[in-house]
């Protein structure tokens, strides 16, 4: 069973927005940190961004500051990941994880910005 299952990738042009999710299940989501990561084409793993347990303080890549934003709902065991303005160089597949190395992630979802 899997434990991560992410959702909302797709085809946006450049400037455009996409929403992802994560749904959590099989272990206490609230008590972990989580962690988006992504592989772009041709590319190793790299980390995203980062949330603590509560969703007060937020971390991320230099590139995506400003742009991305990482929320979570305890509630409903859902990580999300927000990315306004997205760029080409945002091409990737995204996962949620639960390690910031992305070694315990989910199998992905594709987001490719392209016009």
């Amino acid at each position: 069973q899997r434990q991560l299952v992410e959702s909302g990738g797709g085809l946006v042009q450049p400037g455009g927005s996409l929403r992802l999710s994560c749904a959590a299940s099989g272990f206490t989501f609230s008590s972990r940190w989580m962690y988006w990561v992504r592989r772009a084409p041709g590319k190793g793993l790299e980390w995203v961004s980062s949330i603590d347990t509560n969703g007060e303080n937020t971390y991320y890549k230099d590139s995506v500051r400003g742009r991305f934003t990482i929320s979570r709902a305890n509630a409903n065991n859902t990580l999300y990941l927000q990315m306004d303005s997205l760029k080409s160089e945002d091409t990737a597949v995204y996962f949620c994880a639960k390690d910031p190395r992305g070694n315990d992630r989910g199998q992905g979802t594709q987001v490719t910005v392209s016009s």
